[in-house]
């Protein structure tokens, strides 16, 4: 089957009008190979199932579609819709557009088998859907990888290691179940309009839980931890009920920040505290 011909994606948004809306945190990519090689980053995307946010006239959703991939798109800005209907009349039976804000939907109830999501997330809700889909009780998940654009602070603060200052919460809940690596850079002079800062992309895979520990309980435990991140654990923790006691009995200095504790030494505090010990 041959691919569609499509308009410039320049075209498009000259026809409906379209502008970036600061408010919804918007900014268009419209570089064709770009987003190819964004697309391709999950691996063959062919009769696979995607959940994209925030698609804007359908940059990125034309990539997935033309990969052979089914696309669910959330898109809560009403003007970009008959851009996209208008390609999912070029993709039949492949495009389903949902409109509405993806804080309120979960792609779950949305897809009725395994996905991948993929997305240039909106820069105003992006960390918050990200952690939304990180602290889920079922794992591993139902989506098989998460393939998202970001400001390029917040996906260094993602794949960060001890030690550093990139090194914070968003670290730990990423990698205690699952791998995240940031396999490509975007300049900002991609996009359009051009945002301020430069952006990334971040790629993760769930990985087997480790047994005896909530995802609750991990985000409590990284929220106070790292929430006076300058100050020692004994005095950041000391209002977490049990927490300093499951310090000791993992063997960690007191003395310690947040920023200095590791992925796996979070994840043996949190199974203490689980396990009530």
């Amino acid at each position: 089957m041959s691919e569609p011909e499509l308009p410039p994606l320049r075209d498009v948004i000259a026809r409906y009008g379209l502008s970036a809306s600061k408010a919804l945190g918007q900014n268009f990519l419209l570089d064709a190979q770009l987003l190819e090689r964004i697309a391709g980053i999950p691996g063959s995307l062919s009769e696979e199932h995607v959940f994209e946010v925030g698609p804007g006239p359908g940059g990125l959703t034309r990539a997935a579609l033309m990969a052979g991939a089914k696309v669910t798109a959330v898109e809560r800005d009403a003007r970009c819709l008959p851009a996209l209907i208008e390609l999912g009349k070029a993709f039949p039976d492949q495009l389903r557009v949902v409109e509405g804000d993806a804080m309120q939907i979960d792609p779950v109830q949305e897809i009725s088998a395994p996905f991948h999501i993929l997305s240039n997330l909106p820069y105003n809700v992006g960390t918050a859907l990200l952690v939304n889909w990180l602290s889920a009780d079922k794992w591993p998940p139902e989506w098989k990888s998460l393939t998202l654009m970001f400001q390029r602070e917040v996906a260094e603060r993602i794949i960060a290691q001890p030690g550093g200052k990139a090194y914070g919460r968003l670290a730990v809940l990423a990698q205690w179940r699952a791998k995240a690596t940031m396999p490509m850079k975007v300049h900002r002079s991609a996009f359009t309009p051009p945002p301020k800062v430069m952006s990334a992309v971040v790629h993760i895979i769930p990985n087997k839980a480790p047994e005896g520990v909530s995802p609750r309980t991990i985000g409590k435990l990284t929220a106070a931890a790292f929430g006076q991140r300058r100050k020692m654990l004994r005095q950041s923790l000391k209002a977490l009920s049990g927490a300093l006691d499951a310090l000791e009995t993992v063997g960690i200095d007191p003395t310690r920040r947040a920023e200095t504790i590791s992925v796996d030494e979070f994840v043996q505090v949190a199974q203490v505290l689980d396990a009530g010990l």
